[in-house]
């Protein structure tokens, strides 16, 4: 080999480089296209999940809690929620904030109606549902 780094060889590796990467960004991208639609469930939105996912949002219950292992870890990952604790104890559970327990974290009661209770509950139902690629989360408890 030369001692020299020519024009023409930097031109080179910065050629094969480009083009070795975006094939292999289509790969990567074919690959994730033919898996999606095995995990897809988009056609179970309803108008109540999606009124569920904007009662989450507006009460910024990520800043607490998980969701599939994205948001805060302060409290409980809700990822599988609906099937640990069924809708009944949810509802229970949110209504009866904050329980006052010493030692316990508090989660604040956000006065919500029955019908924004339904909707978190139908949200935690099709959260719960989603085929994540690591099954999220690890455990039953979240």
């Amino acid at each position: 080999m030369s001692e020299t780094f020519t024009k023409s060889m930097a031109r080179n590796i910065y050629l094969g480089g480009s083009v070795f990467f975006f094939l292999l960004f289509l790969a990567l991208t074919f690959d994730t296209n033919s898996a999606l639609p095995d995990r897809d469930n988009r056609g179970a939105i309803t108008p109540q999940v999606a009124l569920g996912k904007k009662v989450w949002e507006e009460n910024d219950c990520i800043g607490c809690h998980t969701l599939l292992g994205e948001g805060a870890y302060f409290a409980p990952e809700l990822g599988n929620v609906y099937e640990r604790r069924g809708p009944d104890f949810i509802k229970a559970w949110i209504a009866a904030m904050p329980t006052k327990a010493e030692g316990r974290r508090q989660m604040p009661n956000f006065h919500l109606t029955e019908e924004e209770l339904d909707a978190l509950v139908a949200f935690f139902k099709y959260s719960g549902e989603i085929k994540t690629a690591r099954n999220w989360p690890p455990n039953i408890e979240g």
